[in-house]
């Protein structure tokens, strides 16, 4: 790397990190990039996006799709990921993620927890993932480029953004249970958490994913990433997080 290119690459810090974790975890789609077999051209093509409970994408693809063919004759891919929003849509943060792609077994565990996570993120996904030639696939990130936005460029290793420790396999186990008291018992405190901490608008939002960082939120189309005050240490640590939350979020607004 020349001296030039350096100074273009800024030291990454907390909040390059905070924000590469927010592009990929509120991500419902993005431009997944794989190899053609046979010309080894680049092909690139939109798929609808969800993450493990480490923080790794999750793809639902149909094995009639040429991208799929490529991933299963080459698993190296990229994805691209980061909403543009009004304006100019290269002053929008957006991460590139360089992957192996590998595919998940029918029945599996993995494939098991990988649509369960997909489906809450992606309801309407419940159509086709059940039909034969559809396929999950995880993404193993191993490196990420991160563009915050005009001068604000960050290589990232996986570690950077990847959850890892005994809490992931834990929290895997008791998320569902978790969501489901939620959003039936305490969508009041999914408001609040989506009001006070996301400064999200609108109304009808409910949990679709808890992780060691913290929680996903989704209203129709829209979503939401929250960030625990500090990261899990076990799956027992869920709850208390989550009061603390509503009664400090409770008690700012009353507060106003």
């Amino acid at each position: 790397m020349t001296g030039s290119q350096k100074d273009v690459i800024r030291d990454t810090d907390a909040e390059a990190i905070r924000l590469a974790k927010t592009l990929i975890r509120a991500a419902r789609f993005g431009a997944l990039a794989v190899i053609e077999p046979g010309t080894g051209a680049p092909l690139a093509s939109r798929v609808g996006v969800a993450t493990d409970i480490d923080g790794a994408p999750l793809i639902l693809i149909s094995m009639l799709s040429a991208h799929t063919g490529a991933l299963v004759a080459d698993p190296r891919c990229s994805l691209l990921l980061g909403e543009p929003g009004k304006g100019d849509p290269l002053a929008h943060p957006r991460i590139s993620l360089g992957c192996r792609a590998l595919r998940l077994e029918r029945g599996s565990a993995d494939h098991i927890r990988a649509e369960r996570r997909y489906l809450n993120r992606n309801p309407k996904a419940r159509l086709y993932a059940g039909l034969g030639d559809f396929s999950f696939f995880r993404l193993e990130p191993e490196r990420a480029s991160l563009n915050g936005g005009f001068g604000k460029a960050y290589l990232l290793g996986r570690d950077d953004f990847i959850a890892g420790g005994a809490v992931v396999e834990e929290l895997a186990g008791s998320e569902q249970a978790a969501l489901d008291h939620m959003n039936a018992d305490h969508r009041d405190a999914i408001a609040l958490y989506a009001r006070y901490f996301g400064r999200a608008e609108g109304d009808g939002w409910i949990a679709t994913g808890f992780d060691p960082d913290g929680m996903d939120l989704a209203a129709q189309d829209a979503t939401c990433r929250i960030f625990f005050p500090q990261p899990l240490q076990t799956a027992r640590d869920l709850r208390p997080v989550l009061v603390d939350m509503a009664k400090a979020g409770r008690a700012a607004e009353q507060e106003r």
